[in-house]
């Protein structure tokens, strides 16, 4: 066997399928059987090497993080984070804009799905935001682009896959590191959002109004505490991440069944439906994408491919450079999940060689594969936003242009400021103690 004759076959066998329109997860499952066919190895390693994948205890928190988002958006807690942030930014310029961007802050960090974010809030802020004299594509690009604060700002069912693949990372530190990249994010947008709004006198909300923001903040608490429950019952070790979200699912089912009165039993189970439509393609993927990556594992390529690049420089600014175009390349072709799957076995080894912490690199990953959301041709985000608005996805690609600028200069301070993301996990978390 010729292992760089294996590699090709592998990586063109993908592609392949991939141009063909087949479904990521069955290109990484048929490229995986005929990489090992030619590798002569015994076809029964691939379903053992599939269970193995999934069979993962952190891996639990995922569907039950997914069920948490959906409860929020039928149990009328989404509803109350949008009213919540419009007493608090909506008297500004472009009010409706920085609600959105707010909202999402609150809602993603809640259910950890930037598609999640944008199809909840989407569905209510851009016809409103289009009734207000909003213009429709920005009205469409502000939700996409906040909705990737919601894959940052824990908890965040991605930065647990991360986790899970990256080995020895704890989701605790992750958890944390995620808020200041996230909140950098959602303030970076909300500033060009307000330039735009004056640019093209978009209207102001009502007047800021103490008694209101405490009347609807009292309202909203309840929903938010699922986050709280998430994010310091991990921190402060009362809960593992697993089952932390499975409290969450509690707590967000009572506050929309018993608190909100808003979430009917035939509500939940059009919740479970889309849980399990949503969770049945992540496992899949990460079933495949477990025997594609022992593949490449096998042959050795995270080695060759670390040789490679420091055959290229050993100037770190330049390797987190090169990694970052590739992720900025695959964001573009395969969902995140996959290439949080595929990716991180290769890149990780790396960016570890050049002195990044994992924690600062998974925050790295995330960010910019949550670019590759919104970004064409296989952007999940970008579709979801273009079927809520009607806008078509050329017409939203060109004027998504300034927003992706905004993004890759937070990528930038992510990527090249590790004290910046690492800061709050070494106060709150540090390595000695957890």
């Amino acid at each position: 066997m010729n292992a760089t004759v294996a590699i090709w076959i592998l990586v063109i066998t993908f592609f392949v399928l991939i141009f063909l329109s087949f479904p990521v997860a069955y290109a990484i499952g048929i490229a995986s059987v005929v990489g090992m066919m030619y590798m002569g190895l015994n076809l029964q390693q691939i379903v053992q090497l599939m269970v193995k994948g999934v069979f993962s205890f952190s891996l639990m928190a995922v569907p039950f993080f997914i069920i948490a988002g959906e409860i929020m958006g039928k149990g009328g807690i989404s509803d109350r984070l949008i009213k919540l942030s419009d007493s608090l930014v909506g008297w500004m310029h472009g009010g409706l804009a920085m609600v959105n961007i707010v909202a999402s802050m609150f809602f993603g960090g809640i259910s950890g799905s930037s598609a999640a974010d944008c199809a909840s809030l989407g569905t209510i802020l851009i016809p409103m935001m289009v009734d207000q004299g909003y213009d429709d594509d920005f009205s469409a690009n502000v939700t996409m682009t906040s909705s990737v604060q919601g894959i940052l700002i824990p908890p965040s069912h991605n930065m647990v896959i991360y986790a899970t693949v990256a080995g020895s990372v704890s989701i605790g530190r992750l958890f944390i590191a995620g808020y200041m990249p996230g909140i950098l994010l959602g303030i970076a947008l909300m500033v060009y959002s307000f330039y735009i709004s004056v640019k093209k006198n978009y209207p102001k909300g009502e007047a800021f109004n103490l008694k209101n923001f405490l009347k609807v903040g009292l309202d909203a608490i309840w929903g938010l505490f699922t986050v709280l429950i998430v994010v310091v019952g991990v921190v402060a070790g009362v809960f593992t991440a697993t089952e932390s979200a499975a409290v969450a699912v509690i707590w967000a089912l009572f506050c929309g069944a018993f608190i909100y009165k808003q979430l009917t039993i035939k509500d939940f189970w059009k919740v479970l439906e889309n849980a399990l439509n949503t969770l049945a393609i992540v496992l899949i993927l990460i079933a495949t994408s477990s025997a594609f990556s022992w593949c490449l594992t096998y042959l050795k390529v995270p080695s060759i491919m670390a040789t490679a690049v420091m055959s290229i420089t050993h100037n770190k600014i330049l390797i987190l450079l090169m990694m970052n175009v590739i992720m900025l390349i695959f964001g573009t072709m395969m969902d995140m999940s996959c290439n949080i799957l595929l990716l991180t076995p290769i890149l990780l080894p790396i960016a570890q060689q050049i002195g990044v912490d994992p924690v600062q690199f998974g925050c790295i990953m995330i960010l910019n594969l949550g670019i590759g959301l919104i970004t064409p041709p296989v952007g999940s985000t970008l579709f979801i936003g273009s079927a809520i608005s009607k806008v078509p996805i050329e017409r939203l690609g060109k004027s998504l242009i300034p927003f992706f600028v905004v993004m890759l200069v937070v990528l930038a301070i992510v990527t090249y400021w590790p004290a910046f993301t690492m800061t709050l996990p070494n106060i709150i978390m540090p390595v000695a103690a957890g």
